[in-house]
């Protein structure tokens, strides 16, 4: 959903992009992103949004790049420091998404994603304690527990210590 305000025919081609999006064709979204005025590049929605398509393509590198600049003009959103560590960890850079995150867990101590995208990064260092720990404080922040239980147990970055997980 369109958060920023911006006039038509710019909102046409952001919600296109999303609509596209929604529907699994990441570059159809990105072609009608294209069509958003260059003054909004750097807004925080668009820079969300422009993230979101280059992950569904899987391109980690421009994921990366822009993940940092989210960083840059929204420090106070989550989401550019859990995307940059997820890109990060996708690129098997796991040790640097890790410890990227961690500052990050810091910053936004109430961030269920975070110590859950901890648990995933701890698991695949070998780290089976901490993981089970970060995964332990993500449920507990969790509004729906029992979704994120199923969902760790269906990721294959927890598999691990999907035993555990049951028992939790």
């Amino acid at each position: 959903m369109v958060a920023m305000i911006i006039d038509p025919p710019d909102s046409h081609y952001f919600l296109a992009a999303e609509g596209w999006l929604e529907l699994g064709n990441p570059k159809e979204a990105l072609n009608e992103l294209k069509g958003v005025s260059k003054l909004y590049n750097n807004d925080p929605d668009f820079l969300e949004l422009l993230w979101k398509i280059y992950a569904e393509l899987k391109d980690w590198e421009k994921a990366y790049e822009i993940s940092l600049r989210l960083i840059i003009v929204a420090p106070e959103r989550p989401s550019g420091w859990i995307n940059r560590s997820y890109c990060l960890h996708e690129m098997k850079e796991t040790q640097k998404a890790y410890d990227l995150l961690l500052d990050a867990a810091e910053k936004f101590p109430s961030e269920e994603i975070i110590a859950y995208n901890l648990a995933c990064y701890s698991c695949q260092l070998g780290k089976l304690d901490e993981a089970q720990c970060w995964l332990t404080t993500a449920f507990l922040m969790a509004d729906k527990q029992e979704e994120m239980k199923e969902m760790a147990l269906s990721d294959p970055d927890l598999k691990p210590i999907w035993d555990k997980i049951k028992n939790m």
